[in-house]
């Protein structure tokens, strides 16, 4: 396992590297970073030479000062393939990490083999730059513990949420560690993902591409993902039943074997 920092564009990223085999670039969501990867990291390594890093304005990259947008995250992201050398290699971005993945296939299509987009979204248009709005304005006069069980409420399924001590644990958890995601960086990711919108453009996809929504997802309802299958010609669609937005975590078994599924059926395929 490698576990450096590169120096990508005027800041640096965080990255590992599991396993061996083709590549697969994961990019991960809003506020997330490495460790929202740990249930998937040695499952696809068994298969796939798993590449995960933390994005801009979290875990151990750089903190940035200014607004950016979506095609600068994704630029990011190419950069980094750039310089850990991958030519072609499979891409799964989740929640905000897919609308960078779908920025970063537009941008270099002849590069990614596979194309998966899990609880993800085309453009949200004015639905969610207000709701960003309406977060980041309650966010002023709210402290940390509050803002993380708001999230933990969006976030995970009422079947969880009633396992006894559950949400304890969670809480205790995400507000030790280490890494975790500054509010200032959190509000520029917010804002750069609301302003996402590359639904106009999905149809110019032509790779390998599989969506994957949640039946109760309540931060990206699972008919963005719907929308999303729609938009990019030839997707497949599965959703998870009964699964709310962090499936990566709570449906980690069933997220690892569609992904995993997906690939096998297209990997040959897409690389010749």
């Amino acid at each position: 396992m490698l576990v450096p920092h590169a120096q990508v564009r005027d800041l640096e990223l965080y990255y590992e590297i599991h396993g061996d085999g083709e590549p697969l670039l994961c990019v991960m969501g809003l506020g997330g970073d490495i460790s929202g990867w740990r249930f998937q990291l040695r499952a696809w390594s068994q298969a796939f030479r798993v590449i995960a890093f933390d994005n801009r304005d979290c875990g151990r990259s750089s903190y940035l000062a200014a607004e950016y947008e979506v095609r600068d995250m994704a630029a990011d992201a190419l950069a980094l393939a750039d310089v850990i050398g991958l030519e072609r290699f499979h891409l799964v971005g989740m929640s905000l990490g897919g609308a960078i993945a779908q920025e970063l296939a537009l941008a270099a299509p002849e590069r990614v083999l596979t194309l998966t987009l899990i609880v993800s979204y085309g453009g949200g248009g004015r639905w969610a730059r207000e709701r960003a709005r309406l977060e980041i304005a309650s966010a002023a006069s709210r402290s940390e513990e509050q803002l993380l069980d708001e999230m933990l409420l969006q976030t995970f399924s009422e079947a969880t949420l009633e396992q006894p001590g559950v949400l304890e644990t969670l809480r205790s958890f995400i507000l030790s560690y280490e890494y975790r995601q500054r509010r200032e960086g959190f509000i520029r990711q917010l804002r750069a993902g609301a302003r996402h919108e590359a639904r106009e453009r999905l149809p110019r996809l032509s790779m390998p591409t599989h969506v994957i929504g949640a039946e109760q997802d309540l931060l990206v309802p699972v008919w963005k993902s719907r929308e999303l299958a729609r938009l990019i010609p030839g997707a497949k669609l599965s959703v998870i039943t009964g699964a709310a937005h962090v499936v990566n975590i709570e449906r980690a078994d069933e997220l690892n074997e569609l992904v995993l599924g997906f690939l096998g059926n297209t990997a040959n395929v897409a690389s010749a």
